[in-house]
């Protein structure tokens, strides 16, 4: 249990996160049950009583008890915000967290695929079975264009331009990019369209990937796909649809391919800029893409 200084405060931050901050539930639970245990373990009974030693003797206690750097980041995060939020409501003129570090965290590099391996996959699509060119054209697609799986159970008919080379993807917040694809994608995506086997209601006519039933497949669908695929392959590494657009984007940087071209393709928005393109003519960009893809060079 916590004093009722702790809880009238906590309830109060709360509160704040939510209306002010915006925060969502799962976050501000984390937040306050970091802050709860820290009162807990050290036993003060005034929030506004505590010192930067208590906070660094806490650190301390996390970092030689076994817990992550993520959850004593985690801990500095919640502990700084709570700090900060009484500060700045005149609560106190003291924070004992401003000068509290978070701990260094290498970031958690992606899975990536070979291109032994992504082949393996592909080429374990049976396509003898009904919906295998539907398959097949889904790994494809993704190892070619790197799109993300959501944007891929959406792509439809009408965004793809077959003479032109090109996808019309619509990503994060709507945003619309146009990213070259292969040939190999483009041709399984044809034979799955003229497929007898593909099913289609009305409704979904214009969607590219549909379940058997004539729904627009959904991210869990392709995730369940891509493991199966994977299982076959005898691949034992854990992968999703997201790793192929890592491998794609490996694979085309590790080729030589330009890198703002890489990530403009991706559609990551810290880094879309117009100037990017201004002075590169489009249909030399698109061949520098693909020349470097490593599929290409199947067709």
């Amino acid at each position: 249990m916590i004093s009722d200084k702790w809880q009238k405060l906590i309830d109060e931050f709360s509160l704040f996160l939510q209306l002010e901050r915006s925060l969502s539930k799962s976050t501000v639970i984390s937040y306050i049950s970091d802050i709860k245990k820290f009162a807990q373990r050290s036993e003060i009974e005034d929030p506004l009583a505590v010192s930067r030693e208590n906070l660094s003797e806490y650190t301390y206690f996390m970092m030689t008890n076994g817990f992550s750097k993520r959850s004593q980041a985690r801990f500095v995060s919640s502990i700084k915000s709570f700090y900060n939020y009484i500060e700045v409501e005149g609560i106190s003129s003291v924070n004992p967290a401003q000068l509290l570090e978070l701990p260094k965290i290498n970031p958690a590099l992606p899975s990536v695929l070979t291109v032994e391996e992504v082949d393996a996959i592909i080429d374990s699509v049976d396509l003898s079975e009904p919906l295998g060119h539907r398959n097949k054209a889904i790994l494809e697609t993704l190892y070619s264009t790197g799109m993300r799986v959501s944007e891929l159970v959406m792509l439809r008919v009408s965004d793809i331009f077959q003479e032109e080379g090109f996808v019309k993807v619509i990503g994060k917040g709507d945003k619309q990019r146009i990213i070259p694809i292969n040939p190999t994608a483009l041709d399984y995506i044809k034979k799955w369209l003229e497929s007898p086997y593909r099913v289609v209601k009305p409704r979904y006519l214009d969607y590219v990937f549909t379940n058997s039933r004539g729904n627009h497949l959904t991210r869990v669908m392709v995730y369940l796909i891509v493991k199966n695929q994977a299982a076959i392959a005898g691949i034992e590494k854990e992968i999703s649809p997201h790793t192929f657009r890592h491998s794609f984007a490996t694979h085309l940087v590790e080729n030589g391919a330009d890198l703002r071209a890489v990530q403009q393709m991706l559609g990551h928005e810290s880094i879309l800029t117009t100037q990017v393109y201004t002075h590169v003519d489009s249909a030399k960009w698109q061949k520098g893409i693909l020349d470097h893809h490593p599929r290409n060079a199947k067709k």
